[in-house]
């Protein structure tokens, strides 16, 4: 049983350390380099401070140098909380101040930017240091220094956005990740041959499978240049170019691979193992995949931050038609999904409920915020005979005649509509599935009454047309009201459907 998760990199390294670990735009390091990189960084941070347990703020683009930042944090037996350079000064001030005014590691480029959002010259960090050879270290001591952590210590902290416009910080233990990586290796039969395609930033939890399968497995992450997701043939091009095998990307961007038709003009059959998750992906585009990689595996992981990245999978194997739901799954191995209604009772049959998990992935809860995580770590209330924490995800699910879990939407997405209770989920898989609609996202304008469709096509298709289509796969009410036609539908940070945009732009203004 591992304590912490540098228990894995110390193993990898006793048989991997001249093996290729990361590999950017600009560096590569091996394992052993990345080892004592980190292991130099470590000495720095405690010499600005011997606290553990203590987060300290990530302030760099996505790079080796993040990872180094990340492993040189860990084994000064402290906590990363991974910041992104492009968010405005004003939040980032905000995640600072609500993490006590953490130490800051950055890069000459970028330190100037947090001088200037206030941060104290002494709190800050210079990653170079990582790579300054003359320092020595006592690997000895450096391992020493972690005899005390164990793994319900957290890991990192990962910041969402929150209701009150104070982001939340999800504080994720060893043991979770743990538990999440053995799950994911056995699971997907994951090697050192593996060559990894990282596509979420690290201020993503998804980023944690790609991280993590690297150090446990000795595969190789290759840390794909932004600019390429936004040219689908370069894209695959370049998971060519690096013999990248897998991959774990949000849906947009398969489905952006998809309606381009990349596949189409690129070799892609090196790509082994495809995973998916952090939104509902179309089967219309997942077909598109299927057909173009026929002895690839494909499979749709599912989990709130909270839950360390993921508590369902779904691994493709059947046939499914355009217009149908692909199925989020069972529950991953040492996670228990429970579904509750309104009443706080198990469902029964097909009914549809709230997901709730418990399990060893659960977070420790929100930085500096007991209220928010007793609003959603609570205690199961099918148990009352002892401590038996869960965490509502607000998402709702029903179990179909297969039994897999099957994603509707979410609790806060469900309207009432003409006296019916509609969930927009459902609105979006029939849209989806219509030809000549790339993308689509509906949202429902309360204060007009209005189902409004937003969606990205070739050409534009008569609302007449869009209503026609729909009329056999939806009822009469739950066809779109308002139908607007964007070039292409904003994203947010993370890859995903920008909603809170889609709605400020378009239906608080119009």
């Amino acid at each position: 049983m591992k304590k912490n998760v540098l228990e894995y990199f110390e193993n990898t390294l006793l048989q991997y350390r001249d093996k290729t670990a990361i590999r950017d735009e600009h560096k590569e390091l091996t394992f052993g380099e990345w080892e004592q990189c980190a292991k130099r960084l470590s000495l720095s941070i405690r010499r600005q401070s011997e606290a553990m347990r203590r987060p300290i703020a990530v302030f760099l683009p996505k790079s080796a140098d993040s990872l180094v930042a990340f492993m040189g944090i860990l084994y000064s037996g402290n906590i990363y909380a991974p910041l992104d350079v492009h968010s405005p000064a004003a939040r980032i001030r905000n995640i600072l101040e609500h993490l006590e005014d953490p130490l800051v590691i950055t890069s000459e480029e970028h330190k100037e930017s947090l001088l200037a959002m206030g941060v104290a010259p002494e709190d800050i960090i210079g990653i170079e240091e990582a790579y300054d050879e003359a320092v020595v270290y006592d690997n000895a001591a450096v391992l020493a220094h972690l005899d005390g952590l164990i793994d319900t210590d957290p890991i990192y902290i990962i910041h969402t956005s929150g209701s009150t416009g104070t982001p939340k910080g999800v504080v994720i233990s060893h043991k979770g990740v743990i538990n999440y990586i053995d799950w994911a290796v056995a699971c997907f039969d994951i090697t050192s041959e593996e060559i990894i395609g990282s596509q979420s930033p690290f201020y993503f939890d998804n980023s944690t499978l790609d991280i993590y399968l690297c150090l446990a497995t000795a595969a190789t992450l290759v840390i794909i240049p932004e600019h390429h997701f936004a040219f689908p043939v370069k894209l695959m091009d370049y998971v060519a170019s690096q013999n990248i095998n897998f991959v774990f990307w949000v849906p947009s961007v398969l489905i952006n691979v998809a309606n381009t038709k990349a596949l189409d003009h690129v070799d892609s059959s090196g790509l082994e193992k495809v995973l998916f998750a952090g939104e509902a992906m179309p089967n219309k585009h997942l077909n598109y995949w299927r057909s173009k990689l026929p002895d690839s595996l494909f499979a749709n992981l599912y989990g709130p931050t909270e839950i360390t990245v993921d508590c369902t999978y779904y691994k493709v194997e059947r046939a499914f038609e355009d217009s149908e739901r692909l199925p989020i799954g069972f529950p991953c191995r040492n996670a228990d999904v429970i579904i509750l209604n309104e009443e706080n009772k198990a469902v029964t049959g097909s009914e549809m409920g709230e997901l709730c998990v418990r399990g060893s992935s659960i977070a420790l809860g929100y930085w500096n915020d007991q209220a928010k995580s007793d609003q959603v770590f609570i205690q199961n209330p099918l148990n009352n005979h002892y401590f038996d924490r869960i965490y509502r995800t607000g998402d709702l699910v029903y179990v179909n005649e297969y039994n897999e879990i099957i994603y509707v939407g979410r609790k806060d997405t469900q309207i009432k509509y003409m006296g019916y209770r509609i969930e927009l989920g459902e609105i979006e898989t029939a849209l989806l599935s219509l030809s000549g609609i790339h993308n689509s996202c509906v949202i429902y304008n309360s204060d007009r009454k209005e189902i409004t469709m937003f969606y990205e096509g070739a050409s534009e298709l008569g609302k007449a047309t869009i209503r026609k289509e729909l009329s056999p796969l939806l009822p009469k009410y739950m066809i779109p009201t308002k139908i607007i036609m964007l070039e292409q539908l904003p994203l947010n940070k993370n890859g995903k459907i920008d909603r809170k945009t889609l709605a400020a732009e378009w239906l608080h203004n119009s």
